[in-house]
């Protein structure tokens, strides 16, 4: 059973004593609930699903129009392990992912032992633009958007308008934190990196480029599939994380 942890923010998954805390971000217009079920398959570490504004049992509360007030509500609301933990992140969960990363080391705290990043190209790249931006389309434009550039969005979400009521708020408010991010240049991190993409979404060479993000080993891993290859063909990507997992020893120091 799931349960709420730092008030509203996380979502527990399996307490796992001994393991490594994985904080898990998830992608524009997503919930947290879909990594907590990753935990029943990778016992090696405990999963934390951060839930933002917006949606789950947050959906009343006012969303972040920038990365910047997200990274530092977070800062400020989320009591981190200190224990040893992780990051996993995946789109634009990487991207908030990093930059937490990024804000936690310069308030000189506790950073991640390891950044586990997914299907998301290295933020100096610049990212390829579509007819205008999307968190400024109409609602129903913006849901066929997205599922046209990324898939995704369940067959049945797009046939209902009720449903389709129901996610674009996060999608609109999620696209403008990505539309609206710009990367600031800055030292590496002292993080290692996991980067895991498919094979149809991001060309190798914007995945390797990460490595100009980290001054630790990186760690590159591509899979069949496109933006959503980790529901694709789940097991693989959940060995991966379990490995990566597994290579948690320790906080890293800024």
């Amino acid at each position: 059973m799931h349960s709420p942890a730092s008030p509203s923010w996380l979502i527990a998954g399996q307490s796992r004593p001994g393991a490594p805390k994985l904080y898990c971000f998830a992608h524009a217009g997503g919930s947290a609930t879909e990594y907590i079920r990753w935990g029943r398959g990778v016992t090696d570490a405990e999963f934390h699903a951060v839930q933002l504004p917006g949606r789950g049992s947050r959906f009343r509360e006012p969303m972040f129009p920038t990365m910047r007030a997200l990274v530092e509500a977070f800062l400020e609301e989320v009591p981190l392990s200190p224990q040893p933990y992780a990051f996993f992140g995946h789109s634009l969960g990487s991207l908030v992912a990093y930059e937490i990363t990024r804000a936690l080391r310069d308030a000189g705290r506790p950073l991640p032992a390891r950044l586990i990043l997914s299907g998301c190209p290295a933020p100096h790249l610049p990212r390829a633009r579509v007819f205008g931006p999307v968190h400024q389309l109409s609602d129903d434009a913006l849901i066929e958007r997205v599922a046209s550039m990324h898939g995704g969005i369940p067959q049945e979400v797009l046939d209902s308008q009720e449903l389709r009521e129901l996610i674009v708020g996060a999608l609109r408010a999620d696209y403008r934190v990505l539309e609206t991010y710009t990367w600031q240049e800055a030292e590496p991190l002292p993080v290692p990196l996991t980067i895991l993409g498919g094979s149809a979404d991001h060309t190798p060479e914007q995945l390797d480029a990460w490595q100009s993000h980290t001054s630790a080993p990186l760690t590159v891993r591509q899979f069949p599939g496109g933006h959503f290859y980790l529901r694709t063909d789940p097991d693989p990507v959940l060995r991966a994380l379990a490995e990566a997992a597994r290579s948690v020893q320790a906080p890293a120091t800024a």
